[in-house]
């Protein structure tokens, strides 16, 4: 199978997941904070982070890593979604939810992707030394 496949295949998965929990999210809390997108970008972080940590210390097939990089991680999270948002919040003059979208989506972004990668490593590190 050739690598746009997996792409495709696993981009059209992580869409959907993506539009199942930003839909979710405006059930629990509403339209005033882009939650949905917040949440899919940071345990997109995470589990970026996670496969990394792991892919360091073991063998991984080049099509599992396309499948879950590039196809699913890519379709589940969403920047151009963030940044519309964000502009959206501007634009409305909800300045103080502009700032915290931004500060929230970077920090966590940041901490959750190191946080997956030493936890992947971790995980990992008794199956590198077989």
């Amino acid at each position: 199978m050739s690598a746009i496949l997996y792409v495709f295949l696993g981009g059209g998965l992580g869409s959907i997941f993506r539009y199942l929990i930003s839909i979710y999210s405006i059930k629990i809390w509403g339209l005033q904070f882009p939650f949905g997108t917040l949440i899919v970008n940071a345990l997109g972080s995470f589990f970026i982070g996670l496969i990394w940590g792991m892919m360091d210390l073991s063998e991984w097939k080049t099509e599992t890593k396309i499948f879950l990089i590039a196809g699913f991680l890519g379709g589940f999270t969403t920047f151009s979604t963030f940044s519309v948002e964000t502009m959206y919040l501007f634009k409305s003059a909800q300045y103080k939810l502009a700032i915290l979208n931004i500060l929230a989506n970077n920090i966590v972004g940041l901490l959750l992707v190191f946080a997956g990668y030493f936890l992947g490593r971790w995980i990992s590190s008794p199956l590198s030394t077989n």
